[in-house]
């Protein structure tokens, strides 16, 4: 009998444990966990979780209850559909056991998978037994939710992993990965924070819900509002901040871990963040029907399974690593030691001086007057700091073209001052710090649109445009008319009408300033294969260009005068009509002569116009108090 057995399973694992259907079956393991998860949001939504009363692993005392109540019957159903998890999870481990060889990842990877899945059915066996289901809204029920989560995420990610690389893929490098290691690890963390606040908000909409979306944000400012609805105003803005931070280092792995794996799993990451972004409106407009939850929950999932999968290419064996990770590589080839005055060079001051100025500016315009020293202060500091750490990241994207253009050839990541290794724990730190800066400083909005600005100019502009398109200046100088966002939200916490006007101001007029400057250095973009409109288009239809957004800016520029709840008076009119008039004059010469000092007193020109416009503009609303 003994003997019928062995030989039958010995049978089952020459013909279906094989390497070749293991993926398979992990793959498909991985959908059911996430019918599983969804299941589990269902029954919490539906107000379902009490269904079985405060028994487990018996429903209302039973093993086979009487489904006589709908909300039990959804509970039951669950704890059925989770109940072939830990057998199926068993068999991976021993099949991994038996086709790879000891010390492989898989191994380990559906080891932790089946421990994860223990945990997560304590948690929920807790969750029963405490009664931290249904009406519930105890801080107690958030934490238990909050570890809910955080143990969801910890066994997509192991079970994730076991299918990738179970489908012979590259096993994970984890050690020598620099700032990348770290840059990744924070992506992670700040996704678990993100999934905390949703949690959170989750439970708020279900117990408190509202009638209309403005009374949803009336509740949530109410002094005696619930903990669950005072907390729901963060979501949103967390989930912007850590997919903006997801989507920087998306760009940065598809760029310095090159494999078909990491540019292809970078692309689904804004494709996401695009996607979730809608999805979230959505349920936040329709009140969280529980359709949009579920929906809102599975992309959440997708995104966290994109960066693992991401992450694992980005540090899989084999991986170029294109930065440098030999530190003080300077010494050993006899090169001149970095000092302080290398890493101020790589946040290019003369450059931020200009976009500091307008976020400065934008705090006074805000406040109507003369803002609190202590925070115009750290908003200086914090968008600066945001600002050099994009042009740092952007000196080590731009590394190979750079040495070959004469204005750019002395730059310290050129030279090798500053290897780029160096550079990018520099850009990180700045990006870090500013982000700490300017949220405890001002608020989260602030932070979270100082790095809105960096994302943009380093993965719209310098990763995806730059290269690509004469268009690359138009669509990413919006980089550069973030910081009056940011000067505004820092005294406001909102972006009013008059906020998005000076954003637009910006907007319009960067190609009226860059291409001036363009026409002056287009045979160092030529000779680097940089499409410039002057590059690709020539200098003719280049001054075109500049003479319609001249116009463009002019009218943006001057129609705040007539928006009478936009409270700009006539001293910023007069003024905007002389700067404006100046700024066409100096256009419409270089249309009538295209050449180098024209095009040079339109670039020097174009800054002071855009400093005395917000001067102005400051004054104005200091003096219409």
């Amino acid at each position: 009998m003994a003997n019928a057995l062995y030989k039958q399973l010995n049978f089952v694992k020459t013909h279906y444990l094989t390497k070749r259907n293991f993926p398979r079956f992990a793959w498909g393991l991985l959908l059911y966990t996430l019918f599983v998860i969804m299941w589990g949001a269902f029954v919490r939504a539906s107000f379902s979780g009490d269904g079985c009363g405060a028994n487990w692993p018996a429903c209302g005392g039973e093993i086979i209850p009487n489904l006589n109540r709908t909300p039990k019957i959804i509970e039951f159903m669950h704890r059925i559909s989770t109940t072939p998890l830990a057998p199926l999870l068993l068999l991976l481990v021993f099949w991994s056991r038996s086709i790879f060889p000891k010390g492989h990842q898989v191994r380990s990877f559906a080891v932790i998978t089946f421990l994860f899945t223990l945990m997560e059915g304590l948690v929920g066996a807790v969750q029963v037994k405490l009664g931290a289901t249904a009406h519930s809204e105890s801080i107690l029920r958030a934490v238990i939710g909050s570890v809910h989560l955080t143990t969801t995420f910890f066994l997509l990610s192991s079970l994730t992993l076991t299918a990738w690389i179970g489908s012979g893929e590259k096993q994970i490098r984890f050690k020598n990965q620099g700032v990348i290691g770290l840059a990744i690890f924070i992506a992670f963390a700040g996704s678990l924070i993100l999934g905390v606040s949703g949690v959170i908000t989750a439970l708020g909409d279900m117990l408190h819900p509202s009638a209309t979306l403005v009374e949803g944000i009336r509740q949530d400012f109410l002094p005696g509002a619930s903990f669950l609805v005072r907390l729901r105003p963060l979501h949103p803005l967390i989930a912007m901040s850590v997919g903006l931070y997801s989507l920087l280092i998306a760009g940065l792995l598809s760029h310095l871990r090159p494999s078909p794996n990491t540019e292809r799993f970078a692309k689904r990451m804004g494709a996401l963040f695009i996607i979730q972004i809608f999805a979230g409106a959505l349920n936040l407009l329709m009140k969280a029907p529980i359709p949009m939850q579920l929906l809102h929950l599975l992309l959440g999932d997708l995104v966290w399974l994109n960066l693992v999968l991401l992450s694992a290419s980005a540090m899989a064996e084999g991986v170029p690593v294109i930065e440098d990770h030999r530190f003080g590589l300077e010494i050993e080839e006899g090169l001149e030691v970095a000092g302080w005055k290398d890493y101020l060079a790589l946040t290019k001051p003369r450059v931020i001086s200009l976009l500091l100025f307008t976020t400065l500016a934008a705090m006074f315009i805000a406040q109507k007057g003369v803002p609190n020293l202590l925070l115009f202060l750290a908003v200086g500091i914090g968008g600066y700091m945001a600002a050099g750490a994009a042009n740092a990241i952007n000196m080590v994207i731009d590394r190979d073209i750079d040495g070959r253009m004469k204005r750019t050839s002395t730059r310290p990541t050129v030279t090798r001052k500053i290897t780029s290794s160096n550079a990018l724990w520099f850009a990180f730190w700045l990006a870090s710090g500013s982000f700490a800066l300017l949220w405890l400083s001002a608020n989260l909005l602030t932070a979270m649109l100082a790095l809105a600005g960096l994302v943009f100019y380093v993965v719209i502009y310098t990763m995806l445009l730059k290269r690509r398109t004469w268009h690359n200046i138009v669509i990413g100088g919006a980089a550069g008319a973030f910081p009056p966002l940011v000067g505004w939200a820092a005294i406001t916490n909102n972006l009013s009408a008059l906020a998005w006007v000076l954003f637009a101001i910006i907007f319009v007029w960067t190609p009226v300033h860059f291409w001036a400057l363009a026409i002056l250095l287009k045979d160092d973009y030529a000779s680097v294969g940089i499409p410039m409109l002057p590059v690709v288009r020539g200098d003719r239809v280049t001054v075109i260009q500049i003479i319609g957004y001249t116009v463009l800016t002019a009218l943006i520029s001057i129609t705040p005068f007539f928006i009478h709840e936009l409270a700009l008076g006539k001293i910023y009119f007069v003024a905007s009509v002389v700067l404006n008039a100046i700024l066409f004059v100096y256009a419409l010469q270089l249309f009538q002569k295209i050449e180098r000092p024209r095009a040079s007193k339109l670039f020097h020109y174009s800054m002071l116009y855009l400093a005395l416009l917000f001067l102005m503009m400051a004054i104005d609303r200091s003096v219409h108090l």
